[in-house]
């Protein structure tokens, strides 16, 4: 759990960043309807949690920088015995300032009334444009009232700035707080994957082993941090298979791409395994490959090291091992210079991750890939996938998609990976399933 100390301090370090003449407005998640009346499950918006740790809908934050009366504001809804009898608790006006620290806060069927003045006198306004689109004509609304007002002397602003350039390089560094939950988050998926690991047989549905994942998940307070990717066979060769509804067939390797969401902090783990709990030796050539790739790769999650520097050693790895396997013709250096090897591997090594799965933060800085830094946390993903209908492969190779994803913290050191509860050695997953009941 984060303290609202922590949350403060958030809000103070954007503030002294937007400066003294700027207001900075976010606004809370909408809820979203599913069908006819039925919700979507609420989940906060990651910047607005960031800084409020409040967990309701229909709520605005507003910052105000060095405003006398106070700076930080939530609008929220106000305390309601007959609709919480419906919905849940409230925490009100009153609780936002008594449990969250907020300087003020006043409910949101005022806003109009009080939001304008709020951003009168301000020179620029920081807030995500093009996120929710009913908000931001909420927005222009407030601001043209104020500018409605200039020959009675009001001051609208004249400058909007996205707000992400502020606040999304913040959350990019994660707090010893933020780290035990992305511990936590990834230590209940690591415990997921296991429990799948253990569960699959030949003759079930990818749907089964998907449930075997959702329990472990729901058993420790957990959601799914994205939808599961639960591909067997050929299936593994789509990157972001979704149907989960496939026979799992005696021989075939089963992807598994998923991950858990702690108190809004995401893991994010793929591990393939053989379904009937031995890999083939075509199977075990591949996998190998996959895992040297990742490990070469984590390897490299070191500070000062850039961003793409991992990415290069896993495609070094992955092309020296394809050559060496003849699934590509010609010198290392040369399928390097030519990108050969995405015609198996065409995608990337790895993202952020934090309260977003694919976290925020600029990945380049003037047209270069930024250098690692501690407190930064990555995920580290290679893959291989020889689609069936793939030319010019022998076919004992086709139909085979590999792909072994950890998180992994930038520390001062080695790097560390959070997700290692979960074996991914080829005679580990052999013996863990080896010892199924």
């Amino acid at each position: 759990m984060i303290e609202p100390q922590e949350y403060a301090r958030r809000r103070r370090q954007l503030m002294r960043m937007a400066g003294p003449d700027a207001i900075v407005i976010v606004a809370a998640a909408p809820e979203r309807v599913r069908n006819h009346d039925a919700h979507y499950p609420y989940r906060q918006d990651s910047d607005f949690h960031y800084l409020t740790g409040f967990g309701e809908p229909d709520a605005v934050l507003a910052l105000v920088p060095g405003r006398g009366p106070g700076e930080v504001i939530l609008f929220c809804r106000e305390r309601d015995p007959e609709r919480e009898r419906w919905d849940g608790p409230r925490v009100g006006t009153e609780g936002a300032v008594a449990t969250l620290g907020m300087d003020d806060a006043f409910p949101i069927d005022d806003i109009d009334d009080i939001l304008p003045g709020l951003i009168e006198g301000r020179t620029r306004v920081y807030y995500h444009f093009g996120r929710d689109t009913e908000f931001d004509l909420k927005l222009i609304g407030w601001v043209n009232s104020v500018r409605a007002r200039v020959r009675q002397g009001a001051t609208p602003p004249h400058e909007f700035v996205a707000l992400s350039h502020l606040l999304h390089d913040l959350r990019l560094y994660k707090s010893r707080n933020e780290l035990r939950l992305m511990r936590k988050s990834a230590k209940i998926a690591a415990e997921a994957h296991v429990q799948a690991m253990r569960a699959t047989r030949p003759g079930m549905s990818e749907h089964e082993v998907e449930a075997e994942l959702l329990h472990a998940f729901r058993r420790h307070g957990a959601v799914p941090s994205y939808e599961p990717i639960v591909g067997g066979g050929a299936n593994a060769c789509v990157l972001h298979y979704r149907a989960n509804n496939a026979p799992l067939r005696d021989g075939d390797l089963l992807l598994v791409d998923a991950g858990a969401e702690y108190e809004c902090y995401a893991s994010d783990i793929t591990r393939t395994f053989p379904v009937n709990g031995r890999f083939t030796p075509e199977q075990r050539a591949l996998y190998d490959l996959v895992l040297a790739a990742q490990l070469a790769a984590i390897d490299e999650v070191r500070p000062g090291r850039s961003f793409d520097a991992y990415h290069e050693a896993a495609v070094r790895v992955l092309t020296k091992g394809l050559v060496k396997l003849g699934l590509l013709a010609g010198s290392v250096e040369k399928n390097l210079r030519e990108h050969t090897y995405r015609t198996f591997y065409m995608h990337k090594t790895g993202h952020w991750l934090g309260l977003d799965v694919h976290d925020v933060g600029d990945y380049r800085i003037d047209g270069q890939f930024r250098q690692l830094e501690p407190g930064m946390v990555v995920t580290v993903e290679p893959g291989l996938y020889l689609a069936p209908d793939l030319k010019g492969v022998p076919a004992k190779y086709r139909g085979i998609g590999i792909r072994i994803e950890d998180d992994v913290v930038v520390t001062r050191d080695e790097p560390e990976v959070i997700s290692a509860g979960v074996p991914k050695d080829a005679d580990a997953i052999e013996a863990l399933m080896a010892a199924r009941a």
